[in-house]
């Protein structure tokens, strides 16, 4: 890869920030839906000790999901590779923007046969939850916790010094 490549993948690894709400009281089409607008995933790879914003991931094409059958059954990939799809949500407070939801979900990715492990019903209900503010990351290892830790506070020391003790005691240094 060259150096203007990697430069450019890097000017992509950035979250999607707070926006201007769309739906301002106008009552017009699309009030009540849900928006991603302040959503990005966060790829953790323990493999690799490394996390990544990846959005492609919101459709369900980020790097590691490409090029893969997904199968419903974690037995059917027993060699797979572990990896995190992380959703984080932003949000703003009295102090400023912060990491207001972020769950994890798992994923098992075996390049050789070409086959990989997701809930895809998890997926949508952690992507949802994260929405709605939670934290829910207790079933992860310690170790793709604190990656997701030191990517969180690397990325923007302000927003995870806003966030909540919740999400600071989740994700131990």
């Amino acid at each position: 890869m060259s150096s203007d490549q990697s430069s450019d993948k890097k000017k992509n690894n950035s979250f999607t920030i707070i926006k201007d709400d769309s739906n301002d009281g106008h009552g017009g089409y699309g009030v009540g839906a849900v928006s991603l607008e302040n959503m990005s995933s966060v790829i953790v790879d323990p493999n690799e000790n490394k996390a990544y914003v990846d959005m492609g991931a919101m459709h369900a094409r980020s790097d590691v999901e490409r090029r893969v059958k997904f199968l419903p059954d974690k037995d059917a990939v027993p060699n797979g590779k572990l990896y995190w799809i992380v959703w984080v949500n932003v949000d703003r407070n009295e102090k400023g923007p912060y990491y207001a939801g972020v769950t994890g979900c798992e994923i098992r990715v075996d390049r050789e046969i070409k086959r990989a492990y997701k809930s895809m019903p998890e997926h949508v209900t952690r992507m949802e939850k994260s929405l709605k503010g939670q934290i829910i990351v207790e079933h992860m290892d310690e170790k793709s916790k604190k990656l997701l830790r030191e990517f969180l506070s690397d990325f923007n020391s302000d927003m995870w010094e806003n966030s909540t003790d919740e999400l600071k005691h989740a994700l131990p240094e």
